[in-house]
């Protein structure tokens, strides 16, 4: 299994790292000709901006639209989820807009507001999430809430992509890595 992690910026080493571990191929996306072959797709938390920037400098953004329009398996994590949403309350920025969700940038404030929480997630049970200038999801449109934290939505399913407003790479459960590469092997 071949897994596309974004490279371009943020924290993409240890969804490498913990997919490699859990048998996957893993190769990094930092140009256009890099994308090609892959079964699933990871947009890592870091700052989604520059990513959105980046993206689109490095005539990225098209192919990445079109992989997940088409269908491929996508794991988007903190700014991963704010390239993903069609909307952002607190920003006119918009990415790739592919998934029906409103979310609002660094919900939690800034860098000191970051935390840690143990809470529910859907069919795996209490999760330790680590939130660090994270966003959550307003609206969640027709996606399906995965996880909620202080009655916020902190993730949501639609159809193949995944979008967490949290860090599950900062742990040492592996459990949401091993589903999202069950999404990739059907």
């Amino acid at each position: 299994m071949r897994i596309g992690i974004l490279a371009v910026q943020g924290a993409f080493a240890l969804h490498k790292e913990i997919l490699e571990d859990l048998g996957a191929e893993c190769v990094e996306l930092r140009q256009a000709s890099d994308i090609h072959n892959l079964d699933g797709l990871v947009l890592p938390g870091g700052e989604s901006t520059v990513q959105g920037k980046l993206i689109r400098e490095l005539q990225m953004y098209d192919k990445l639209k079109e992989l997940i329009d088409n269908g491929i398996p996508t794991l988007a994590t903190c700014a991963g989820l704010i390239l993903l949403a069609k909307e952002i309350s607190n920003d006119e920025n918009v990415y790739l807009a592919t998934l029906p969700v409103t979310v609002k940038r660094n919900a939690y404030g800034r860098q000191l507001g970051s935390f840690n929480k143990v809470d529910m997630f859907k069919d795996i049970g209490d999760f330790e999430m680590t939130f660090i200038r994270a966003p959550y999801i307003e609206q969640v449109g027709n996606a399906k809430v995965l996880a909620k934290v202080d009655d916020k939505v902190v993730a949501v399913q639609y159809k193949n992509q995944l979008g967490l407003a949290f860090h599950p790479e900062m742990g040492n459960d592996n459990r949401i890595h091993k589903y999202f590469l069950q999404m990739c092997s059907r």
